[in-house]
């Protein structure tokens, strides 16, 4: 009755969300605070205003979207957490995050969640002729994309100290001319390759592969690829709305590349689906990258948090790997992941846990509002 694709697919797990009691969500690397106000005022005004576009089909191009994601990752520098804001409430970049050109609308393509821009990425940058190279420990929807698109897999096991293994990567994707992707920072570690470090392995890397960075994480410390985008062409980088923008449930995604590569993307999606962003989300959409300055804020309180949670877990004998993201990844020492991790949910809060070995006794914690940390503490205090 079914496909052999149907046979040999592995779906992704997302993070539990169990209905049995009320949890402290700290497992999926949410934000733990909501949009903007003006994300609110705008799609509830945009829908009292004009009912009748529920009924329609949407911009299939997102065309005010893609230029409202322009002009925030000019003003920004595409690192929320070290933006500045003005009395005013002017965000302007740090110095290491200034972008040195106009990122323009053509360089933009939106989708529905990076998920689906991920999806449309794999079919068009990699094939089944050749293995893509990728971390061993990375975001675990790219093996899933692999199999659903029966692309192989070079999976470069990570050194000693959970950094990428940037010599042996770029090694194979010479060997193999294959193209590369990984999500910088890493999840789930949190690690972070400076953009210095990204240089030179695209300096390395296969010109006429497609070298593919996931900066789903980027806004909480790391150094964007965008400035990169001046040197080489076949960059493409993957970005979201769910983690800083505080969107996961208006399912917005981007990537940021030259036009020539947008427009690759642009035909895979009008092939599948031409209407992938509904009105409401273009909306809202719209209405985050407007209100940069809310963001600003929010990314420094999860940085702050994020600092003093691993303090606390460090002075109490947890290993806890360097973060630059809104999780931390921690692990202690005699004790066993799952274990720790089912004794936490007993105090009504959820962690993620992954039973992948080598990874099996850590645990991934997104870092939610200071009460809701403080509540984890407790939790923690004594494990």
């Amino acid at each position: 009755m079914v496909s052999n694709r149907m046979e040999n697919l592995h779906p992704y797990v997302p993070g539990e969300q169990p209905k049995d009691r009320q949890y402290i969500k700290l497992n999926a690397n949410e934000n733990p605070y909501p949009p903007s106000p003006r994300v609110i005022d705008a799609v509830c005004g945009a829908v009292r205003a004009h009912p009748e576009k529920l009924g329609l089909y949407p911009d299939p191009d997102s065309s005010l979207l893609k230029a409202a994601i322009a002009g925030m990752l000019n003003r920004t520098g595409g690192v929320l957490c070290r933006a500045d804001v003005d009395e005013k409430g002017n965000v302007s970049p740090a110095a290491q995050d200034r972008i040195p050109f106009e990122v323009t609308p053509d360089m933009i393509y939106c989708g529905n969640g990076s998920d689906e821009v991920l999806s449309f990425v794999f079919y068009a940058f990699f094939g089944s002729d050749r293995e893509l190279v990728v971390p061993e420990h990375t975001y675990s929807f790219y093996p899933v994309y692999a199999g659903f698109y029966q692309i192989p897999l070079d999976r470069v096991p990570l050194k000693s100290d959970w950094t990428l293994d940037v010599e042996r990567m770029i090694g194979d994707a010479t060997a193999r001319d294959s193209g590369t992707i990984f999500a910088n920072p890493n999840a789930p570690t949190g690690i972070a390759l400076s953009r210095a470090e990204i240089r030179d392995m695209i300096r390395r890397a296969p010109k006429d592969r497609v070298f593919v960075v996931d900066e789903a994480y980027v806004d909480f410390g790391g150094e964007s690829s965008i400035p990169l985008l001046a040197e080489f062409d076949n960059l493409v980088i993957v970005r979201t709305f769910s983690k800083s923008l505080c969107g996961a449930g208006q399912r917005l995604g981007f990537i940021v590349s030259s036009p020539k590569l947008v427009n690759y993307v642009t035909t895979v999606k009008n092939s599948l689906n031409h209407f992938p962003i509904d009105f409401v989300a273009q909306t809202a959409g719209i209405a985050a990258c407007e209100d940069a300055a809310y963001y600003v804020g929010c990314a420094k309180k999860v940085v702050s948090v994020r600092e003093s949670f691993s303090a606390f877990l460090r002075e109490r004998g947890w290993e806890v790997i360097g973060s630059r993201t809104n999780f931390v990844f921690v692990r202690k020492n005699g004790v066993r992941g799952e274990e720790t991790y089912r004794a936490i949910k007993e105090r009504g809060i959820l962690v993620r846990h992954f039973s992948t070995p080598g990874i099996e006794d850590f645990l991934r914690i997104t870092i939610g509002t200071a009460a809701q940390m403080e509540e984890l503490k407790s939790a923690m205090e004594n494990i």
